[in-house]
């Protein structure tokens, strides 16, 4: 049977109350661009500025408010550019100053606002200053932990601190000196309590500031002050015990005034600029330090991104966070995925049940108060790459446990020693700095000097000028209805001026009803989209005119009613369910794949050293590597079944996890009861209510809403609470009861 919709508004009270006040940041939908990885605009086969400024309109029409960028500073690259050699400069692999501004600038006028890195606690080591500690230049090693080492000779540790990525977190001098780093020997940490370190970063801070970026992503922002002494740990395996327990090296009391001085400085500049802390704490309590009122405004909620596929458990983390963060007036963030852990499609058991887990985990976290964070090719679906071939590897994680050195790739020289670095010792074997593109691939050659061109779409259309972020564009819903119609979707349309957003028009979203029609392409996705195209065209509505006004909510001049198609219940009837897969424990950071012979004890109690499969580069189209990346090959090698997982492909298909995102975007924006809490309002200003469901089922409301989370294996019955307007998979329905499918999530409206 099917239900009538009714023309919704386009924001939410509290939407309107927090953009009245100017916190954007407060429901903000960010995404992260792993700058690497996004779109190569050179042929080098790595991501740049440029390629990032071409992609912009797919962000602006997946819509999304704020885009963060990984760091993209001079650098030798031994950590992906968290070893920055000078933090007022863009590496000549991705480019230069120039092409920073004008990505701020496009992305300005699209109504996005720029997030960069920020990395805080360690320098490279060709850093400056680092150069200068080595080389014995008075007062220098005073910016960095050096200290003298233990035993009658000092040959040993100064403590038994280990690295993050495993091994001792002290490296020695020729003179006898032991300098900390808490990640690879590439990056020693710097010491807070000295002055010029702290001047230093507020001048790095008002350089980019006054360059137009809206915020920063504070790398290891529980990092930058250790307990004094410097005191033992008294066991290993220390990684592990990294947001569970109190450490001498991570989330001290004495980062909180660091964090204070910054908040200070961001308040001076106008437009709402942010910070946002990368930080592990014990506990929910500890993390909400960071974003009291006078501190940072947002940090990244770690537990929700490591809470298993479990109800109950994700219940408690959803209430822990709500509870921490309300208490101190801040708003929760949310996410899934990130550059460092494995993608949550594979880490929620990968293959069908994983990409069916994951599209509901999504319209989950989308459906929470606060702010939702995106990785790169989340909204494909894209799982984790596991099986990289061990040469392509550059993790310096993987590359330290290493039992062997690692041969260099095909037509490469074998990798050698950065610029001289007077006076440290030389690297263990295997522990080689990751090998550098050659010369003649580096930034702006001239194209075909890199790899072997594949098949790629054409780039992108530039921006055209846009109004204030207020008055960003935002992309119509795609039909979804009916039968896909056409051999292929349409070049991605330029976004183009809009109203205001009080003015901005808006499509009604609708239910779906169809599987997907090809074999092969993974579990049947369900999304409800945009309006209905019309027959046979395969596309959705023509754009509405420039100033077209939006009728208000209730006030009985919306659009025309539509109607919201829902699969007839089928007592006893199920959706097939695809093999299942042995899943890893969320959060542990092991992908399949992994080989325990790389690793060697006691550096296998680091991180495991496979962040690359979460980094492969993203495809756009094309039947072939790279996929649109760029005009040639990518630096890590892509998978031949992304063919079909590409924005290309997915753009137009209702059933794709692409439209999918997109819908639960619009509709975040359109329906009651979603976005943030007015800053300043009662004690649950969310609105947000559980109810009672089945074991396995989650059933939440806000005011006008209603979220179903169904985390069992088998289908589920419960009263309907309400109309459904968008599913992850097919909802069967009678208006009064309601079929929840395996591994799903529904949202609903009265």
């Amino acid at each position: 049977m099917t239900h009538e919709s009714t023309a919704v508004g386009l924001a939410s009270a509290y939407s309107n109350a927090t953009t009245a006040s100017g916190d954007w940041w407060r429901d903000a939908v960010i995404y992260q661009v792993y700058v690497r990885s996004f779109a190569d605009s050179d042929g080098d086969g790595i991501g740049d500025l440029r390629g990032v400024r071409s992609r912009l309109p797919h962000l602006a029409r997946l819509g999304v408010d704020a885009v963060w960028l990984t760091p993209f500073y001079v650098s030798p690259q031994a950590d992906g550019g968290y070893d920055v050699a000078d933090y007022r400069a863009v590496d000549p692999l991705f480019g230069d100053l120039a092409d920073a501004a004008e990505l701020v600038r496009a992305a300005h006028q699209l109504g996005l606002r720029i997030i960069v890195d920020v990395v805080p606690n360690h320098t490279s080591e060709q850093h400056p200053w680092f150069r200068a500690a080595l080389a014995g230049e008075p007062g220098a090693r005073e910016r960095y932990l050096f200290r003298r080492g233990r035993g009658a000779d000092g040959s040993l540790p100064p403590n038994d601190w280990e690295s993050i990525f495993g091994g001792p977190a002290w490296t020695r001098v020729p003179d006898g000196a032991w300098y900390l780093h808490l990640f690879a020997p590439e990056q020693p940490d710097l010491d807070w309590t000295h002055p010029e370190v702290r001047e230093e970063f507020d001048s790095v801070l008002r350089f980019w500031l006054d360059l137009g970026v809206d915020g920063f992503r504070i790398d290891v922002a529980h990092g930058m002050v250790k307990a004094e002494g410097l005191p033992d740990i008294g066991r290993g395996a220390q990684a592990t015990l990294i947001g569970t327990q109190p450490l001498p090296f991570f989330d001290q009391d004495g980062v909180h005034e660091i964090h204070r001085s910054w908040r200070r400085l961001l308040d001076s500049y106008e437009g709402q600029r942010i910070g946002v802390a990368e930080a592990w704490a014990p506990s929910s309590e500890r993390l909400a330090l960071y974003v009291r009122p006078d501190e940072l405004h947002q940090a990244f909620n770690f537990r929700f991104l490591t809470c298993p596929w479990d109800a109950e458990a994700m219940r408690t983390v959803i209430d822990e966070s709500l509870s921490a963060t309300t208490a101190v007036g801040a708003p929760t963030t949310w996410v899934l995925s990130n550059h460092d852990v494995v993608r949550h499609t594979t880490r929620y058991g990968g293959g069908a049940q994983g990409l069916a887990r994951a599209r509901a985990a999504a319209m989950l976290m989308l459906s929470l108060p606060g702010s939702a964070y995106l990785y790169q090719g989340e909204e494909l679906g894209l799982p984790e790459v596991a099986d990289l071939p061990p040469e392509s590897r550059q993790d310096p994680a993987f590359r330290r446990g290493r039992r062997q050195p690692i041969p260099p790739p095909a037509g490469e020289p074998a990798p050698g020693p950065g610029p001289a670095t007077p006076g440290i010792i030389a690297p263990r074997p295997g522990d080689p700095t990751p090998p550098q593109p050659p010369a003649a691939a580096r930034p702006h050659a001239e194209a075909g000097t890199g790899p072997q061109a594949g098949t790629g779409a054409a780039p992108e259309p530039q921006p055209t000028p846009q109004a204030h972020p207020a008055t960003r564009p935002h992309a119509e819903a795609r039909a979804c209805c009916g039968p896909q119609a056409g051999t292929g979707p349409a070049p991605e349309p330029q976004p183009t001026p809009q109203a205001p957003a009080a003015t901005r028009p808006h499509a009604e979203a609708q239910a779906c009803c169809r599987p997907q029609a090809e074999a092969g392409t993974g579990p049947q996705a369900w999304a409800c989209c945009g309006p209905q195209a019309e027959p046979g065209t395969g596309a959705g509505p023509a754009p509405p005119a420039h100033g077209t006004t939006r009728p208000e909510a209730g006030d009985g001049t919306g659009a025309e009613s539509t109607h919201w198609p829902v699969a007839p219940r089928a007592h006893g009837t199920t959706r097939p369910e695809a093999p299942g897969e042995a899943r890893p424990e969320a959060g542990t950071g092991t992908g399949a794949g992994a080989d325990p012979d790389l690793l060697t004890a006691p550096e296998a109690d680091g991180q495991d050293g496979l962040r690359d499969g979460c980094r492969v580069p993203i495809p756009w189209a094309g039947a072939e590597p790279p996929y649109g990346f760029g005009p040639a090959g990518s630096w890590l090698p892509q998978p031949p079944a992304w063919a079909g997982l590409s924005v290309a492909a997915q753009t137009g298909d209702p059933h794709s996890t692409l439209e999918l995102y997109r819908a639960a975007l619009e509709l975040r924006r359109a329906l009651p009861g979603l976005g943030a809490p007015e800053a300043g309002g009662p004690a649950d200003p969310s609105g947000m209510r559980w109810q009672s469901a089945p074991d396995g089922v989650l059933l939440f409301t806000r005011p006008g809403f209603a979220c179903t989370l169904n985390t069992r294996p088998d289908p589920v019955e419960l009263p309907a609470p309400g109309r459904p307007v968008l599913s992850s998979a097919p909802v069967e329905t009678d208006g009064r009861s309601v079929r929840l499918p395996a591994d799903s999530c529904t949202w609903w409206t009265p």
